[in-house]
């Protein structure tokens, strides 16, 4: 019995070092945990979650250890004339008591959290998602920078862009800066959501929702919708580039002279339609 208990925990071990790989930017095969965390935001999740992890592991041991206290002391051996009283109140309000103040406990930290998430803070940049069946458009509305982003298919990917998650325009954001995120939808209800940033988010048609996230360092981060919005749900991906902000603000120069040069010549075509 020894060897297999033994065995068993080798299982259990190597399973955990499997998941190690998940501590990245984007989903891993046999990852098990979370993303690294890349935000305040999922720093403070990632903490929340291993409090949460520890007192759920506590609660379960002691009522297996309950469990079998009772099933050996009270078993019909050790007592073939069983007790005849029916209620004890001091167990009956600890067991009650206790059980309100493990949820006073986690609420306070729980509350803290989607209070700070739903708070934005001085923001240096806004970025506009709007959501549509089936992929996301983006606009920065200062910098008058707008774009759509589409899933790369297959057969267009480039070497370690991974298959369902890359887009062919993605966000860039600077790294250090608050920025402001505000979602809406086109047509039916998304959900825009980047774990490794701790960011989910829902869009609504009609409705302008809103939250913050300040990336801790560069690397491309990738989510998807999180919002079952039709049949092609699974392929709406958000692809996200994190840089130095003397990098994003060579990005922005280079797109808002893109896109004032595509601007004269789309007033053209639309004269010349009448």
């Amino acid at each position: 019995m020894s060897r297999r208990f033994a065995a068993a925990l080798l299982g259990l071990v190597a399973m955990g070092l499997c998941a190690l790989p998940a501590m990245a930017d984007q989903p891993q095969p046999w990852g098990l945990w979370m993303q690294d965390a890349a935000s305040p935001t999922m720093q403070q999740i990632v903490r929340l979650n291993g409090t949460i992890t520890v007192i759920i592991l506590l609660i379960l041991v002691l009522v297996f250890l309950l469990l079998g206290y009772v099933m050996v002391r009270f078993s019909a051996k050790r007592n073939p004339k069983p007790a005849q009283w029916t209620h004890h109140t001091g167990l009956e309000v600890a067991w009650t008591l206790i059980p309100v103040l493990i949820l006073v406990f986690i609420a306070f930290p729980s509350f803290r959290l989607l209070y700070s998430m739903d708070r934005t803070k001085e923001a240096e940049l806004t970025l506009k998602v709007t959501g549509h069946q089936w992929y996301w458009s983006y606009l920065y509305p200062d910098q008058g920078i707008s774009f759509d982003a589409n899933l790369v298919q297959d057969g267009d990917l480039k070497p370690g862009d991974p298959r369902l998650l890359a887009t062919d325009n993605h966000v860039v954001l600077p790294v250090g800066a608050n920025v402001r995120i505000q979602t809406t939808a086109d047509d039916v209800i998304h959900s825009w959501a980047v774990p490794a940033l701790g960011l989910k988010i829902d869009a609504f048609p009609g409705r302008l929702n809103e939250t913050w996230v300040r990336i801790d360092r560069p690397g491309r981060y990738f989510g998807q919708c999180s919002q079952l919005c039709g049949v092609n749900h699974g392929y709406m991906p958000i692809d996200i580039e994190a840089v130095s902000k003397e990098q994003f603000a060579a990005w922005l120069a280079k797109h808002q002279a893109k896109q004032s040069m595509s601007e004269p010549a789309a007033t053209a075509l639309a004269d010349a339609s009448r």
